[in-house]
C-alpha cells in the first residue's frame, strides 16, 4: 500500500522512532536536592518540637501554679548569646566562601563549632544546677523540661557533627555531590539556634515574668 502510494506520487507517512533515554550519568546533577532533603527534615523535627510546647502548655494551663519553681534564667540567657553568636559566625563562614575566600571560611566554621562545645558545657553546668531543686520524675513539669531540653540538647549533638564532618572536609566547596555542605550543615544549625529561643521564651522568661510581675 505504501508502495503504491509512493508510485502514485504521495509521499509516505515518516516513521517516528523513539528517543533512547538519557543514562544516568548523563543527567545533570543537581545542586540543590540536599538541600531540599534538610529543609524537609527540619520541618519534621520542627513540627515535633511543636508538639512539645503544646504539651507543655496544655497540661500547665491545667495546673493552677505552673511552674511551682521557675527556673533560673541567668544561664539559659548565656546559652542563647552563645548560639546567636555561633549563627553569626556560620553566616560568616558562608559569605566568605561565596567570596572564595575558603581559609576565612573554615576558620569562622571552626569558632562556631567551638562555641557550640561551649553551649553544650554550660548546659551541662546548668542541668547540675536544676537537678539540685527539681528531677524529671518531680511532677509533669519537670518530665517536660527535662524531655524538651534534653532533645534540644540532643539536636544540638546533631549539629555539631554534622559541622565537624564539613570541616573535616578536604574542601567546604567540593567538586561533586554533595556540592553545598556548608549550607546544608548551617541550615540546621540556624534551626536549633531559633528552637533554643523559643524554649529560652517559653520555657524560661514567661515563667519568670510571671513569677515576678504576675
Amino acid at each position: 500500500m505504501t508502495a503504491a502510494a509512493g508510485t502514485l506520487g504521495v509521499e509516505p507517512e515518516p516513521v517516528e522512532r523513539e528517543t533512547p533515554a538519557p543514562r544516568l550519568d548523563q543527567l545533570p546533577e543537581d545542586e540543590h536536592r540536599g538541600t531540599l532533603g534538610m529543609a524537609l527534615g527540619i520541618v519534621t523535627e520542627a513540627l515535633l518540637f511543636v508538639c512539645l510546647f503544646f504539651s507543655y502548655y496544655y497540661i500547665g494551663h491545667r495546673h493552677p501554679h505552673w511552674p511551682a519553681h521557675p527556673p533560673e534564667i541567668g544561664l539559659a540567657l548565656i546559652l542563647l548569646a552563645i548560639l546567636l553568636a555561633s549563627s553569626a559566625t556560620l553566616h560568616a563562614a558562608e559569605k566568605q566562601l561565596k567570596k572564595g575566600a575558603h581559609g576565612a571560611a573554615r576558620l569562622a566554621l571552626v569558632i562556631t563549632i567551638l562555641l557550640g562545645v561551649a553551649f553544650a558545657v554550660i548546659q551541662v553546668k546548668e542541668y547540675r544546677n536544676h537537678l539540685l531543686t527539681l528531677q524529671p520524675r518531680t511532677d509533669a513539669y519537670g518530665s517536660l523540661f527535662y524531655v524538651i531540653t534534653t532533645f534540644h540538647a540532643l539536636h544540638v549533638a546533631a549539629g555539631l557533627l554534622m559541622l565537624i564532618f564539613v570541616a573535616c572536609l578536604p574542601t567546604l566547596k567540593p567538586a561533586k555531590s554533595p556540592k553545598r555542605p556548608l549550607h546544608n550543615a548551617s541550615m540546621y544549625w540556624h534551626f536549633v539556634d531559633v528552637v533554643w529561643l523559643f524554649v529560652v521564651v517559653l520555657l524560661y522568661l514567661v515563667p519568670w515574668w510571671e513569677a515576678h510581675h504576675g
